[in-house]
């Protein structure tokens, strides 16, 4: 069997490739800074964004990314101001720009969405023009990334005294959200907007469990996404199952694997030191 860019099995993976590479290392922060309720908020405020980009007949993505990006800023002024705590600000945006979402397309009589594809992705279904921007914007948003990586690492691990060691907190948070606005967007496309969050929470839960260092834990998270893509667009096509929620079951599968496989890691790593300890005595 021979494959070009032209066959969508090619251009599936790619793109799923693309998305799990920056989700796994994106991921590991919201597990760090226990924000997975973001996600959530984020995938709602792109459904908004579609139902605005086909009321005022702009691109979908460009929609998506505008919608996700005012409601993090919305969230990071809110935040600074302290009215409310932050998980009841995130389920308050959350909610809101789903009404708004819901709203917006019911004046749409004319416009058909298929929000079975928009809540769940269409992976197969990727066209050269997804993909560039799949590319293009995953490129865009790791470069950031890794260039926030040290700051942003800090202000994770001890807020006040990253501040004190000079580090630009606000700065290095915004920039954060707004790649994962960025990401939400053009992840979308892929796994939906209700599976979106677990491409970024599952694959770092597996790495966590494996890893003794940040850098190790965000590179084995883009690791055991690229594993889930695979697994489950080959998942899909033996069995005829939807793509998006197959990569996730596989994610899912992985990480149940995790539990016993890292245990006896942790195990025998642990049990060498005992033994020598207990031979020098």
């Amino acid at each position: 069997m021979t494959l070009s860019l032209d066959d969508f099995v090619v251009r599936a993976l790619i793109a799923g490739v693309g998305v799990a590479l920056v989700a796994g290392p994106l991921g590991c922060f919201i597990v760090w800074r226990r924000m997975a309720f973001f996600g959530a908020t984020m995938s709602h405020a792109a459904l908004l964004g579609v139902s605005l980009a086909f009321l005022l007949n702009v691109n979908v993505t460009l929609g998506i990314v505008g919608a996700c990006t005012v409601t993090a800023l919305v969230l990071l002024s809110l935040t600074r101001l302290q009215v409310v705590p932050t998980d009841t600000l995130l389920g308050l945006l959350a909610h809101a720009s789903l009404a708004l979402g819901l709203v917006a397309i019911s004046f749409q009589e004319t416009v058909r969405i298929d929000l079975l594809s928009l809540l769940f992705g269409d992976i197969l279904s990727v066209s050269r023009g997804d993909l560039a921007w799949i590319l293009g914007g995953g490129a865009a948003a790791l470069a950031t990334l890794g260039a926030i990586w040290r700051p942003l690492l800090s202000a994770t691990v001890h807020e006040e005294l990253a501040q004190v060691e000079g580090v630009r907190v606000r700065l290095v948070q915004a920039a954060f959200v707004l790649v994962m606005a960025v990401v939400v967007a053009i992840a979308m496309k892929i796994v939906g907007l209700l599976l979106i969050i677990s491409m970024l929470l599952i694959p770092p839960a597996v790495a966590r469990r494996f890893a003794v260092t940040p850098e190790a834990m965000a590179l084995l998270a883009a690791a055991v996404g690229v594993i889930a893509v695979f697994g489950g667009i080959e998942a899909s096509l033996a069995w005829d199952t939807p793509a998006g929620p197959s990569i996730v079951t596989a994610a899912t599968a992985l990480f149940v694997l995790s539990l016993p496989l890292s245990a006896t890691i942790w195990r025998a790593f642990l049990k060498k030191p005992k033994d020598t300890h207990h031979h020098d005595h």
